[in-house]
């Protein structure tokens, strides 16, 4: 019998279900009532950096191709018969599936037959099918993806960026890898990567939306086998401090120059904690969020447009503060991003700053619970961070203005910092 429990926030007035199915495999279930659509999300905490590898009690690391993840995630939706976007089409289910740095995940929305949908899903992803011909074949579409891809200017540049950054970590390889490295793959390694991180015990199915947990194990219970836990140890790359390269530049297709910003952190420990990421955001949030004088500044002075954003970017192995926009002079935004860094560091955030920031983060934080398949999504980031859903409102409430600053005065080093600048053509 599957293990339920409910989740509470009396803060929030929400729940959620927690369920330890007898397969291994953890499941979450939000039911959300007067809402009609339902949100499924089958995931496994295994991305693009997940390269070398070992199960417990192997002396050494397996190295696979880069790419292999996403690879794995587009051959998974085939069969000998028919495939998983076809069977879909007979339920009325909207479907895809995302490889990200950390993490694979496969989803469908529908407004009715959820039960038939999920059946589908967690049928396909649980039957992998590879043979030497799919394979090749596959090899020739997403070589061709991986090509599209270095045309898109805001990919290029937060991927020319990375590698600007980083100069062994694989957060600096485009996550569908290289046409170089994807020729690599046989069905023999996708079995290996299958059989290592689709176990059950890597992996959580979160459903949000109409539904009941009666409804998820009714199906769960039918499809889903006991598999025997297993350990897996990523290799946890040391970084070195500086950056590769302090400036790069393309030239692509683009109506206007796209900048990407980056100011590498140095990482001791292979994770960041939830506490880091929120107290990070507000960092972000006082030196250039859309509400500070010196967004305004940048966009009185036409050094930036409405495109600008930021983002604390982080996972197993490193992180970063990046800056992205539209800029004519990407060097000059640097410059005063900069200035603005070391001028904080030295004044601090002011408590009315860091007060007005965390209202708002905590505003946007509650406003997810809105909207189904963001609250799918978040359980699947925060059971694969070993948080709780809830545990963001709760930190947000106990943050300190003073280790906030503690965090924006060593944690954000300026001298190591690179600026990748994508220019028009005939520039």
């Amino acid at each position: 019998m599957p293990d339920i429990r409910e989740v509470k926030s009396e803060r929030l007035g929400e729940s959620y279900f927690e369920i330890d199915h007898p397969s291994g495999l953890k499941i979450l279930v939000y039911p959300k009532k007067n809402y009609a659509a339902t949100y499924a999300v089958f995931g496994t905490r295994y991305g693009s950096i997940d390269t070398e590898f070992r199960l417990n009690g192997e002396e050494k690391f397996t190295c696979v191709p880069e790419g292999i993840a996403h690879f794995l995630e587009h051959k998974l939706f085939e069969s000998e018969d028919l495939d998983a976007f076809e069977r879909y089409a007979k339920t009325g289910a909207s479907a895809n599936a995302y490889t990200s740095f950390d993490k694979t995940c496969y989803l469908f929305s529908c407004t009715g037959k959820f039960q038939e949908s999920l059946e589908i899903l967690l049928d396909f992803v649980t039957h992998p099918y590879f043979t030497e011909k799919t394979v090749q074949k596959e090899q020739g579409i997403i070589g061709q993806e991986i090509q599209m891809c270095r045309d898109e200017a805001g990919w290029e540049a937060l991927f020319s960026l990375l590698r600007a950054m980083y100069k062994t970590h694989p957060v600096r390889i485009d996550i569908a890898g290289t046409v170089e490295s994807i020729a690599e793959i046989t069905p023999e390694l996708l079995y290996k990567c299958y059989e290592t991180f689709y176990n059950f015990s890597n992996m959580v199915l979160c459903v949000a939306g109409n539904v009941t947990p009666d409804e998820v194990l009714s199906v769960a219970d039918r499809l889903l086998k006991p598999q025997k836990p297993i350990e897996i140890e990523r290799k946890f790359h040391r970084e070195p401090r500086e950056v590769a390269e302090s400036y790069t530049e393309e030239t692509l297709s683009v109506a206007f120059p796209i900048f990407s910003l980056g100011f590498k952190e140095a990482v001791e420990t292979p994770e960041r904690s939830l506490r880091e990421i929120l107290i990070s955001d507000i960092i972000l949030e006082a030196v250039a969020g859309k509400t500070s004088a010196f967004y305004s500044e940048l966009l009185e002075a036409g050094l930036i447009n409405t495109s600008f954003e930021s983002e604390y970017f982080c996972g197993y192995g490193y992180a970063a503060w990046i800056f992205t926009g539209e800029s004519p002079d990407g060097r000059e935004v640097q410059k005063r991003i900069t200035a603005r860094i070391r001028a904080l560091q030295e004044s601090g955030i002011s408590k009315a700053d860091f007060e007005r920031i965390r209202k708002k983060l905590y505003g946007r934080s509650i406003m997810q619970f809105n909207d189904i398949d963001g609250i799918a999504n978040a359980m699947v980031s925060a059971y694969f961070c070993k948080e709780g859903l809830f545990d963001e409102t709760e930190i947000l409430q106990s943050l300190t203005l003073d280790e906030v600053n503690a965090r924006l005065r060593t944690a954000l080093q300026t001298d190591c910092a690179s600026l990748s600048v994508i220019k028009p053509e005939g520039e």
